[in-house]
Parts: C-alpha cells; structure tokens; sequence
C-alpha cells in the first residue's frame, strides 16, 4: 500500500473515532425520548404532567421536604418548584406540614392518595417494559440490554 494511500486510511479511520461519539449521542438522546414517550402513554390515564410525577417521585424517594430542597433535587428554581406543589396540593397529593426546625418554612409530603397514583403510574409503565422485553427479546439480548444500562449509567455519573 502507498504511503499515501495508508495516510488516507489512517485519516478516515480518526475521523470516524471522531464521528462516532456523536453519532452515538443523537442516537441514544433520539432512543431515550422514544421510550419516554413511550412510558408516558402507558400511564395517560393519569392526570399528572411530566413534572408533577417527577415531583412526586422525589418526594416518595425522600420523605417530607422543602420546596427548596425539591428544587436543588430536580434542579429547578423554587418557584417553579413551588407552582408544581401548589398544584399537587390543589389536588390533594401532596400535604403541607410546618418545618419542625424553621416554623417559617413549611415540607410537602406525599398524601394517600398521592403515593397511589405515583405507584399505579409506575405500575403501568413498568408492567408495559417487562412484557415488552419479555415478548420481544431473546435471552442474549437481554443479557446486551443489561450491560447497555450500565453503560448508560456510567455516562450519567457525575
């Protein structure tokens, strides 16, 4: 091979290194919004939006809380952090309780009725994968699935 011929070789070869990450980042964030999606419309039944599941999802996760603390979590202002409990409270999934350690400040915990529509939702999104996977993938490929969610983990730690 000329030399020529192996500089252009070796050229295509770093641009497609290049090329291939973000190749991959499109394909992944284009995946992750299909399943999403997805994942929504197997719970459309339930009134929530994207964020007052969210919300309530933190709060089941960690107990009592301030709104400020739920907007660091969610990484939010807490106004709007503020306007999506105000709106679970309105519906009755959410409660408010003053501070114990700031009488000024008061936590939003989950209701009865609020960790049963977060856990029904959940329910249906998970029941919806499982059989999905179940149904449609073979035994190696569960097995690929398995360590592409650890590597999709792996991009997500900080």
């Amino acid at each position: 091979m000329a030399h020529a011929e192996k500089r252009a070789e070796k050229s295509a070869q770093v641009r497609a290194r290049r090329e291939l990450p973000d190749a991959l980042a499109a394909d992944l964030r284009e995946v992750a919004g299909a399943l999403v999606r997805r994942l929504r419309a197997e719970s459309a039944g339930q009134r929530l939006t994207v964020s007052q599941g969210t919300a309530l999802a933190l709060l089941h996760r960690s107990g009592r809380s301030t709104v400020a603390d739920l907007a660091r979590m969610e990484r939010v202002t807490p106004q709007s952090m503020g306007a999506i409990m105000a709106s679970l409270e309105s519906g009755g999934l959410v409660a408010r309780s003053v501070d114990p350690g700031d009488a000024r400040r008061w936590n939003a915990g989950l209701t009865e009725a609020g960790r049963r529509v977060l856990l029904e939702g959940r329910a249906a999104r998970q029941t919806w994968l499982r059989r999905a996977i179940e149904d449609r993938l073979s035994d190696g490929e569960r097995r690929r699935l398995a360590e592409a969610i650890a590597l999709v983990r792996k991009v997500l730690s900080e």
